[in-house]
């Protein structure tokens, strides 16, 4: 690529200049909007990967970028369900005292809209609940907690579609993608549906928690096809060469080729794990994963070997702050919508001479 050194030494700036943004607040412009938190641990048994930390950071930053609209929208939601502990795994391990302890359940999603930003509005403002309630509901004698987890986030989501429809929210051309984690002590549980991207930085490896749900995808592309759909190359691959993506929440005029199916997957905790990074294409469409998580890594280890702790933002911000400004330097034309979760937020504190 023609300037792949240049942003690659522009990208390094960027990244040994976020220690001082943690120290300063946040500049965002007028349309632009950010935030960060700390979900306060309680008192935890052992075993518990996310246990032994005194709380979850997180942060997150989405903006408008170079649309002419904004149409992502973002959700965090500490506590938005709390479980026995044998509901979201791994705490049956052994050494683990009891399995009916009860430990608050964390939720983040990320909403990418298209043809408008209303199903993704409503998706921020509802999933949540959704899937809390879908969860109460999911009583079937048999499942054991990854099955119910299936079940219950695809109902969420098929829900969530319905509700579009029956309040009216959005005229059928209007959609949006659906990347929501569900963050418990011992799991990390992903629901997907479009080309919104999770992944999780573990040690020096960038885990894909998510495949995008293209159209050109084999698989997508066979089930496509065998409901009579076609799927047409009009810059990019796109179904009946209108939408990019083949699953969404809304978009009933492409029905039964665009499904709000999702696709779930699990990922145990380990004592390795770095953060969660949750973001719209306009991210992934000029960085790929590798690059977003060695960004992340070098910032990340950068701040908990400091010393310097007075007056910083969370760095989990930082994170989103410096991933943005670099998709904006590399000529993102989408919204950038990032949610960082510090998953190993102890600071190994570096002894002074």
């Amino acid at each position: 690529m023609e300037n792949s050194d240049q942003f690659e030494e522009e990208d390094s700036r960027r990244v040994d200049s976020a220690i001082e943004l943690a120290s300063t607040s946040s500049g965002t412009v007028s349309a632009a909007s950010g935030g960060s938190g700390e979900i306060q641990a309680v008192a935890r048994r052992r075993k518990c990967v996310g246990r032994s930390n005194r709380g979850v950071p997180w942060g997150f930053k989405s903006m408008i970028g170079r649309r002419r609209e904004m149409e992502d929208a973002v959700a965090v939601v500490p506590g938005f369900m709390a479980l026995a502990c044998d509901h979201v795994g791994g705490c049956t391990a052994a050494g683990a005292r009891s399995s009916a302890d009860i430990s608050p359940i964390h939720f983040f999603g990320v909403y990418d809209g298209h043809g408008g930003s209303q199903v993704a509005k409503f998706c921020a403002e509802r999933m949540h609940q959704v899937v809390a309630e879908e969860w109460d509901r999911e009583t079937v004698d048999g499942l054991d907690w990854r099955q119910r987890w299936e079940a219950a986030l695809s109902s969420s989501f098929e829900r969530a579609d319905n509700e579009v429809v029956m309040e009216a929210v959005a005229p059928e051309m209007v959609g949006s993608t659906a990347v929501v984690a569900v963050l418990s002590s011992c799991q990390i549980i992903i629901s997907n549906c479009g080309d919104s991207r999770a992944v999780l930085c573990r040690g020096n490896e960038t885990i894909p928690l998510t495949v995008d749900q293209k159209p050109d995808r084999e698989d997508e592309l066979m089930r496509i096809e065998g409901e009579g759909g076609k799927v047409i190359n009009w810059n990019g691959a796109r179904v009946f060469g209108v939408l990019a993506m083949s699953r969404a929440i809304g978009d009933r005029y492409l029905r039964p080729w665009i499904i709000p199916v999702p696709e779930v997957t699990f990922m145990t905790r380990t004592d390795e794990d770095e953060c969660l990074i949750l973001a719209s294409d306009g991210l992934w469409d000029v960085m790929s994963n590798d690059e977003v998580g060695e960004v992340a890594r070098r910032l990340l280890r950068r701040w908990r070997r400091s010393t310097v702790v007075e007056d910083q933002i969370p760095m989990a911000q930082a994170v989103a702050d410096n991933l943005t400004e670099i998709s904006l330097a590399r000529n993102s034309s989408d919204n950038i919508s990032i949610v960082v979760v510090n998953l190993k937020s102890k600071r190994k504190r570096l002894q002074r001479r």
